[in-house]
Formats: structure tokens, sequence, C-alpha cells
């Protein structure tokens, strides 16, 4: 079993190092936005993403999990065809309903919340759109294939690209909100342009008809869930944008982008996770490995919690070179919302690990209510709480949406793909970052008093044993190796 999930750290350190330069390159534009653009500017680009991101669900139309179902079971056609059918379909798909926003951006701008005069970012983000569209097969493809490395440069370039673009564009240039936008078109075109050559090697002009019968009996249900799970990421933009007003938004998803780190995690996880799962569903001592990642997940995402409930506001509120904050100080009313998101991350993550059930058993029909109970709950409470609580009423409205819909799928999962997790190591843990968390919140101890809490934590989880013998030996063996 430990080198089993060995293989799944070592897939997830390639994945991972590379998402973390490249998130964190991309987080560096936060500060740049916020110590240039208005909040309320800032709230624009929050909305307009958040829109972004749902319509994307119907540019890819569930064909993502489709392409790794099928292309990794090989039932059907040739190696050829499970990558050119799906590739095809969302070629045209795309192009179509990209062509469509671009006749029809000024009509659509009313719909985006934004003014006529912004048009233009509509027209970007139809090209945006596209070219995002149209990478995902092949990057699902290097996953399958287990090309991580590949993979984690191509992303890589994307990022830094974007940045290098966002600062000519946005600080050199000052286009403001377009220059925004013109950036991620730019970066997406020239990723197309990095991936195209695998895609020419991989790809037939013809469609299987009989694969893409099936790709869409298994996709098709899927995108309902994405629907409902992007609106459970991002509806709550819009509705504070309703309630309350731009700069709302832009305070709001400033301190939500300080989540980054947790965000890294689950990302990480997911992309090295699903070709894991799915390569070891018919071994024999599957679903105690997969017991046991759950664990490990959950023990490496509590360190995160702590350390940044603990520490992230001192390096917010530090100003560098005498000069700069990372966020200026109009933004800071929004820093409690970070542990509410910092949560929400670990409950997807969480979710993550209990989809595999759905994936191997194929049923997925079972995504869409566990997914909507959790985007409802969201949306309901979002309106009920943001008027009391304004963008905190969001932020917990956020972690019950995720919250609803681990439960859910928990309950569903069980049923027909039953794992015994580890609720005994789970429960300790969560016990012991309760305690510390709270003590640190009630206490309003300073930076040195933290320190010594979140040691103390770490030191703790020795003392009730959570770590079981086999753990503590490879520990041991792994310190006397490095001495």
């Amino acid at each position: 079993m430990f080198e089993q999930i060995k293989r799944l750290g070592a897939d997830t350190a390639i994945y991972g190092i590379s998402t973390v330069l490249a998130r964190l390159l991309n987080f560096a534009l936060v500060p740049l936005y916020a110590n240039i653009l208005t909040t309320a500017e800032f709230g624009v680009v929050a909305n307009v993403y958040s829109y972004v991101g749902f319509i994307f669900i119907f540019y890819s139309f569930g064909m993502e999990s489709s392409y790794f179902r099928f292309a990794s079971s090989k039932e059907i056609g040739e190696v050829k065809d499970n990558f050119s059918t799906p590739y095809l379909s969302i070629a045209f798909v795309s192009g179509l309903y990209s062509v469509l926003m671009l006749l029809f951006a000024a009509p659509l701008t009313s719909v985006f919340q934004i003014d006529v005069s912004q048009s233009k970012i509509l027209l970007f983000a139809s090209g945006i759109l596209f070219f995002d569209a149209i990478v995902m097969i092949p990057y699902a493809s290097l996953r399958l294939q287990r090309k991580a490395k590949f993979f984690a440069g191509t992303k890589m370039f994307n990022i830094v690209l974007t940045v290098i673009l966002n600062i000519i564009t946005v600080y050199y240039l000052r286009w403001g909100i377009e220059g925004i936008f013109l950036s991620n078109l730019a970066a997406s075109v020239c990723t197309f342009i990095l991936l195209l050559p695998g895609v020419v090697a991989q790809i037939k002009f013809s469609f299987h008809k009989g694969l893409l019968k099936e790709l869409l009996k298994f996709g098709l249900p899927i995108v309902p869930v994405g629907v409902s799970g992007i609106l459970l990421q991002l509806v709550d933009r819009p509705i504070l944008k309703l309630l309350m007003d731009d700069s709302a938004v832009g305070i709001y998803q400033a301190n939500y982008r300080l989540g980054i780190f947790m965000a890294l995690i689950t990302g990480m996880f997911e992309f090295a996770w699903r070709p894991f799962f799915l390569s070891h569903a018919k071994d024999p001592n599957a679903k105690s490995i997969f017991a046991r990642v759950m664990t490990y997940y959950l023990a490496i995402s509590a360190f995160i919690f702590l350390a940044l409930s603990f520490f992230l506001e001192h390096i917010i509120r530090y100003k560098f070179f005498g000069k700069k904050y990372i966020l200026p100080p109009e933004y800071w009313s929004g820093l409690e919302v970070v542990p509410l998101v910092l949560l929400s991350y670990i409950f997807s993550g969480i979710g993550t690990n209990l989809n595999a059930g759905i994936q191997i058993e194929k049923k997925t029909k079972y995504l869409f209510p566990t997914s909507l109970s959790g985007s409802v709950t969201k949306i309901v409470l979002t309106f009920l709480l943001v008027p009391h609580f304004g963008i905190m009423g969001a932020a917990y409205a956020t972690l019950l949406g995720y919250l609803m819909v681990e439960i859910s799928l928990y309950v569903v999962v069980q049923k027909f793909y039953y794992i015994e997790y580890e609720f005994v190591r789970i429960g300790k843990l969560v016990l012991s970052v309760a305690i510390a968390f709270f003590l640190v919140k009630i206490a309003g101890v300073g930076i040195l008093m933290k320190c010594g809490i979140f040691l103390l934590w770490c030191y703790s989880l020795f003392l009730i044993g959570f770590f079981t013998k086999g753990e503590l030996q490879r520990v041991k063996n792994l310190f006397l190796k490095t001495t």
C-alpha cells in the first residue's frame, strides 16, 4: 500500500511543484490589481470571470471526464479515436459558442452585469473560453500518459506569460481591466500553440459514432453537476454585486484569493488523484489505499490551514520595503473570510476523494443531486446572510454549501462503494486543529505565542497517537538516512 501511495505522492509532487510556482506567480497579480485598480474595478474583473467559469461548463460539456473514462479503459475504438472524437467535439461546440458571443457582445453586457462600454471585455472572454476549451483534451491526455513534467511545464508557461503580460498591460501601459483580459487571451493562444504538436500526433479528422454516443452518455449527466459545482464556487460574486456593489465584490475576491495555498493542495491532489484511482481501481486493497489517502490529505490540509490562519494576517499587514502592502488597507476588512475559504477548499478535496467510487462504478447520475444540494444551500444562504453579515455572510454560505455536498456525497457513495475510512485518526486530527484554532482566536495572542501553539499542535499529533507505528518507523528511517 505504501509504495502505491508513494507513487501518487510522486506524481502529486511533480504537479505540485509546478502548480505551486505557477499559482504563486499568478497570486502576484492580486497585489498588482489591488494597488492599481480600484476595489470596484477589481470587483468587475472578479464578477466577469465568475461568469466565464460558469459558461466554460457548457464549452466542455463533460468531455474531459468522458475522455478519462474511455481512453483509460480502451473499451471502444482505437487510441486516436479516443483522442480525436472528444477533441473535435469540443472544438466544434466551443467554436460555435464563441462566434455567438462575438456577434452579440453588446447585448450580453447586461447579462454579465457590466456597462455596454465594456463590451470589448466579452470579445476577449470569448477567445479565452475557446482556447482554454480546446486544450482540455490534450492536457487530459498528458495526465493519462503520466507526462506530468510536460503537463506542469506548459501550465507554468501559461501562468508566467500571463503575469508578464499583465505587468506590461496593467502596470506599465495602464490598460486597466481590458489589459487583464487581453493578457489572458494571449497566454491561452500561446499555450494552444505549444500543445499543438501533441494534438497533430494524436488526431484524425473523423468521428467514431459509437464512441461519441458513449462519451455523451457518460459526460452529459456531468454537465448539470458542473453547473452546480461552478455555482458553488462562484455564484456569491454576482449575488454580492446584486445585494451590495462592485467594491464589496473586489474586497471579497481579493481576500478569497488568499486561500490560494489551500487551493494548491486540493488542485495538486486532484490532478494526480483521478489517474491514480482509475489505475488502481481493480487492486484487491484499493479501498484501503483510498481510505489512507483521505487521512494523509486531511493531515496535510490541517497543517496548511493552521499555518495560514495563524500567520497570513501578519504578512498582509506588513509594509514591504516600507512602501507597499500585499493588499492595501482598504481590503483588510475582508481578512476574516480567509479561514472559512480555507475550510471550503478542504471540503472540496474531500469530495475529490469521495468521487472515486462514483467514477469507478459509473454512477455519475448521483453527482448532480449531491452537487445541487450544495449549490442550492449556498445560493439560499448567500441571499439570507449577506444582508446581515456582508461579505462574511457569503463566506459562511460557501463553507456550508461545500459541507452539504460532501455529506450528501459520502452518504450516497457509501451505499454502492463502501470504504472504511480511518475516522478515529481523522477525529483526533480534527479535534486537535479545532482546539488550536479557537485557542488562538479567543485568546487573541501575538505572533510569538501563535508560533508556540502551532509547534505544540504539531507535537500533539504524536502524543494523541495520530500516526501509526508503521508511519513512525518510516519517519524514523527517513531521519536516519538524512543524518
